[in-house]
Formats: structure tokens, sequence, C-alpha cells
């Protein structure tokens, strides 16, 4: 594969922050009368722009859906956003693939500035070359696009070099429009079944896994 830049996807890869975005879905829904009775029913909600989410799961129209997620914010920006933990190992794999050499990227749907909020928080966000994201207005929401965005603000030339790290469909999805490998990880939120389908070139139960795949490609470049 000779790889040199790695780019993470964020909620469902590098932190659990199912919670706080399950607090604000249902702080939002409710705001439209819309009760939820089953949390586990908004667990396909984990990972896709909330715009999309809402069009297809509530029949939402795009400018009633954007209204939507400006009600999400208030609950995340207020208290949502540090309802979220880091995933076992994923300080340690970071640390390890920096030592190895590898550039570090984030490329999420979440919104940039809340991206790096969450990563200073946690103390990870020295580990990243660049942290992209979404733009607060949805102009810049949709995997590939994020993506294209990060490969092109770190001016990355050859997308061979370069790999994408999510627990989604999306993610999957995305890295191909831009040319690039996916890798699917199992803690998060996404299936075997789902990245499998979607097209991962590789699926990691575990960040140590991650970590050992990356270095067996390292040694079948050097043969």
């Amino acid at each position: 594969m000779n790889i040199k830049y790695i780019l993470f996807d964020l909620d469902g890869t590098l932190t659990d922050s199912r919670e706080g975005i399950v607090n604000s879905i249902e702080y939002m829904l409710g705001a439209y009368g819309i009760s939820v009775e089953d949390r586990e029913s908004l667990r396909p909600w984990l990972g896709p722009p909330l715009k999309e989410s809402l069009m297809k799961y509530c029949g939402f129209e795009e400018k009633m859906a954007l209204e939507g997620v400006g009600k999400y914010r208030e609950y995340f920006d207020r208290q949502g956003i540090f309802e979220n933990r880091v995933y076992p190992g994923i300080e340690e794999m970071l640390r390890c693939l920096k030592e190895r050499g590898y550039v570090l990227l984030v490329a999420t749907s979440k919104p940039e500035t809340a991206a790096v909020r969450v990563l200073e928080h946690f103390g990870l966000a020295g580990y990243f070359d660049y942290i992209g994201g979404a733009t607060l207005d949805d102009s810049r929401v949709k995997k590939s696009d994020v993506i294209r965005y990060v490969l092109e603000a770190c001016g990355v030339k050859d997308v061979r070099q370069a790999v994408m790290v999510g627990d989604r469909e999306h993610d999957v999805f995305g890295a191909k429009e831009n040319g690039l490998e996916a890798i699917g990880v199992l803690y998060g939120y996404g299936s075997r079944e789902e990245l499998a389908m979607a097209g991962a070139g590789y699926i990691a139960e575990t960040p140590k896994k991650l970590v050992q795949f990356l270095q067996d490609e390292e040694e079948m470049d050097k043969t």
C-alpha cells in the first residue's frame, strides 16, 4: 500500500460520542413533537450527516432539516459535545503510528470547530497534522467532500499514499469516491457486514489490530 497519510473519522472511530449525539437528537426531535421510545432506534443516525438522516427518517424537506440541525446544535454545543469518551487503545495507536512516521489527519462530517474542541478536550489534537470537518452552514458535510478538502489542504497529490479509517459505510464510500483505500473498524457504530459490503479493504476489530495491519503492510512493501 505504501501509505504515508492516514485519515481518521472521529465519531465511532476515535471517540464514542454516542451518548452526546443521541441526547442531542432526542432534544432536537422533541422540539418538533417527535418522541423517541427506543434510543437504540437512533443507531442508524450515528455517522451519516444529520441533515440526510432528518430527510430520510423524518421526511423533512431540506430547509426544515437545516433548521433541525440548528436545534441539534443547541444541545450539542452546550453539553452534548463532551458526553463522549475516547475508545480504549486509541491514544496508544496514535502514538505508535506517529512514531512510525505516518502523517495523521482527521476527516469528519462533524463541524470542524466541534472536532477541534473534542480532540483538544481529550488531549489528542497534537497527534494530528490537520483536523478537517464539515462547515457550519452544511455546504461541506458529505464525507467525500470532507476527504477531498483534507487532501487538498494537506497537499496530498498521490492518493495511493493515503488511506481512510472509519466505522461506517459512508467512510468507505467517501474514500472510494476520492480514489483512496479504506480500512473499517468494528469497535464503532457499523457492522462487519456493512463495511464489507461497502468495500473496505481491511476490517480491524481493535486499534491494536489496525496498527498491526499497517506494520505488516510496511514489511510487505520492503520485500
